[in-house]
């Protein structure tokens, strides 16, 4: 899972605070902190700060499934609090280098981030936001926040942050006498979300919140599920307010009007007509200029209705979940989770609390190791992942997903007892097998290209529950893919009749993305993100050393859709998934899948639609069919003569519910994309 927080560098932007000749703003907060990184109720890592003078050195690490960001940070500050010199050196996630840096002399403001080189001249202070630094910064930013008019401030590059008090709260001291008060925060504007954190009643930094995610003061590890249940609250009230505000049930007919609708069965598009929806069903499909009594009526304006598209390799959460819905995709295959989370965020969807995707549960079953990640029910022994199939099956999933610790010689009886109760198998390929064995042992789909592919170009004492799954892909453009190893494979997954689930999006992004550039794939919506989020998408996932292992990953990808064209030719079934959090990066996949996988607009469409609906055996989804779910989204133009076209969403119905993209997005900071249509009630 892809892991950020708001991370706050405060930077003095006034030469006679340089000057100045003060008590350190730090003279309070002298010495050593340390803090605990807990994810899903295991400890993956740290953070440990050291402050002398006026300068704080921090050393962040957490690992989990074998990966996470190492991070060392030196932050001077003037006396108001403002730093003046600020250096962050590490890796990311997946091991992209870091070497950010800020400095302010005289009136000039200077940064240097994996986007590049920015100056600013100014005369007052002002607030800067860092891209690559840890959680314990949003302290820094919180001190300042709190003296501003109406807790906000400008920010470089661009925007304004604001702290927003969330709760006062006590809990008891570590020595037993008195209580500890707390107070707890959010940072807008620089993201798309908030963050959450806690200070204490010094302004000292307890706590960074989310509800699988946890840094916290030492000592206090045994209050996290508490901080995490905060935090889980805090999202919710905020989606429960957005969904009151901007979901629209008519409690009456409504009529989509003069549209046309993509035929998912026959990947046609139809002539005009009206589509009729009575509470969360379509009832009738009439003429384009149709009208009946007391209905709401909606402007189909010529446009095209497009079914709901499948995001068939999600990991959900409330932040992406609305983000989903307004880009179309109303159905989630979630692959792997926090089990109560993900209960409790369905119970929340079908309810009509909050907007989201349905979602069908695959079951995560991971091997206890060094590397293991804490999703799911991890297991020790055959024995232990015998009785998690059991678990999941007695709790409704649809299936299980096997992961990267898991031992693999357990994977024929796990499939074998999976298959009899019913349920579906996929995964990873565990960690010193390969995908033949998988494929051998039954599983009904392999995840992710590279998975199946690393198979033919390791040694089988490699350890593929660390980075090496990523970079070794750099040896992928030497592979015959005509050689016996290869179609040995692609033998077995036609024979099998076993669909693969290649998340095509998420490596070229991996592969093809690079420090300063835009993302493969964002160039259609980069300019609609708040200006942070801006500066995400212009940074590399791994790390590019220098050209010779540039020109590896680049041709490594050229080898992934040769071989996934290969196993299209052969007729091996394709999945799309992305892996990417889908909304805007499931758009992308489809697009990949056309200009690169040779499939056509209508093709796609039907296979992120119609195909997706029954190969979960929902008939009820997947066509706009009297009787069927109203799940549809517009768009303006025709997806089948131009993929692009479902990326200009003018409004989404989930079950009846209609969403209308531009009244929301400017919530998340967003501009969006087209207008609404004209609605009269």
């Amino acid at each position: 899972m892809k892991l950020r927080f708001l991370v706050i560098a405060l930077t003095v932007l006034a030469i006679q605070s340089c000057k100045k000749e003060t008590i350190s703003s730090l003279a309070n907060y002298q010495g050593d902190e340390s803090y605990t990184v807990i994810l899903g109720e295991n400890k993956v890592g740290y953070l440990k700060t050291n402050t002398a003078g006026d300068t704080i050195n921090i050393d962040y690490d957490y690992k989990n499934n074998g990966r996470g960001p190492t991070m060392k940070e030196s932050i001077v500050l003037n006396a108001e609090g403002y730093p003046i010199d600020w250096k962050i050196t590490g890796n990311t996630t997946f091991g992209n280098a870091v070497d950010e840096h800020f400095t302010i002399e005289g009136g000039n403001a200077s940064w240097t981030d994996a986007t590049g080189s920015g100056t600013a001249t100014v005369t007052t202070p002002q607030l800067y936001v860092n891209q690559f630094g840890s959680p314990y910064s949003t302290v820094l930013a919180a001190r300042l926040l709190l003296a501003a008019p109406e807790n906000t401030l400008p920010v470089l590059p661009a925007g304004n942050l604001k702290l927003t008090k969330m709760e006062d709260l006590l809990i008891p001291k570590l020595s037993g006498d008195g209580e500890l008060a707390l107070t707890t925060y959010a940072i807008t504007g620089a993201d798309l979300n908030p963050s959450y954190f806690i200070l204490d009643g010094d302004n000292r930094f307890f706590a960074a919140i989310t509800p699988r995610f946890i840094l916290i003061r030492e000592g206090y590890e045994n209050v996290e599920k508490d901080m995490r249940e905060l935090a889980e609250n805090y999202s919710t009230q905020r989606y429960e307010t957005l969904q009151k505000q901007y979901a629209h049930n008519y409690g009456k007919k409504v009529r989509i009007q003069n549209v046309h609708v993509f035929d998912a069965k026959n990947m046609t598009v139809s002539d005009p007509v009206s589509v009729v929806v009575e509470g969360d069903k379509i009832t009738a499909i009439e003429a384009a200029d149709a009208s009946g009594d007391n209905e709401v009526v909606i402007s189909g304006n010529g446009g095209t209705l497009v079914p709901g598209l499948f995001e068939m390799h999600a990991h959900s959460g409330d932040n992406g979940a609305l983000l989903n819905v307004l880009a179309g995709v109303t159905s989630f295959r979630d692959m792997g989770n926090d089990n109560e989370v993900l209960a409790d965020l369905i119970s929340k969807i079908e309810n009509g609390v909050l907007a989201g995707p349905r979602i069908t549960r695959l079951g995560f079953i991971e091997g206890k190791s060094q590397y293991n990640a804490n999703n799911g029910i991890v297991v020790t022994s055959e024995a232990e992942a015998l009785s998690a199939v059991d678990t999941y099956d007695s709790l409704g999933y649809y299936g299980v997903k096997l992961y990267n610790s898991m031992n693999g010689d357990w994977a024929p009886a796990i499939v074998k007892k999976a298959h009899e109760k019913g349920l579906f198998v996929t995964g990873h390929v565990p960690a010193f097998s390969n995908a033949n064995a998988m494929l051998n042992a039954g599983f009904d789909e392999m995840t992710h290209i590279n998975q199946t592919m690393l198979g033919w170009v390791l040694d089988p004492e490699e350890d593929t529950r660390t980075l090496l799954r990523l970079t070794a892909m750099k040896r992928f453009p030497s592979l015959d893919l005509n050689s016996p190893k290869v179609q040995e494979t692609l033998g077995l997954f036609v024979k099998n009749e076993t669909a693969i689930d290649p998340t095509l999006a998420i490596h070229e992004k991996l592969m093809l993305s690079r420090n300063g550039s835009v993302s493969p794939g964002s160039e259609d919506y980069i300019d609609h993100m708040p200006p942070n989020a801006q500066r995400g998408l212009k940074v590399a996932m791994a790390q590019i050393a220098d050209d010779e292992e540039d020109k590896a990953y680049r041709e490594a990808y050229e080898k992934i859709v040769e071989t996934l064209k290969m196993m299209k030719d052969k007729g091996i079934f394709i999945v799309p998934g992305t892996d990417l959090g889908g909304a805007f990066n499931l758009h992308r996949e489809l697009e990949l899948y056309v200009n690169q996988l040779g499939f056509t607009n209508g093709e796609v469409l039907k296979r992120a639609t119609y195909d997706m609906a029954q190969y979960l055996g929902q008939a009820d989804l997947g066509t706009l069919e009297p009787g069927k779910l109203a799940d549809f989204f517009l768009v303006p133009g025709n997806p089948v003569e131009d993929i692009k076209a479902i990326k200009t969403i003018g409004m989404v119905s989930k079950g009846g519910t209609f969403y209308y993209p531009s009244e929301v997005y400017p919530e998340f900071g967003i501009t969006p994309f087209t207008e609404k249509p004209e609605v009269k009630e």
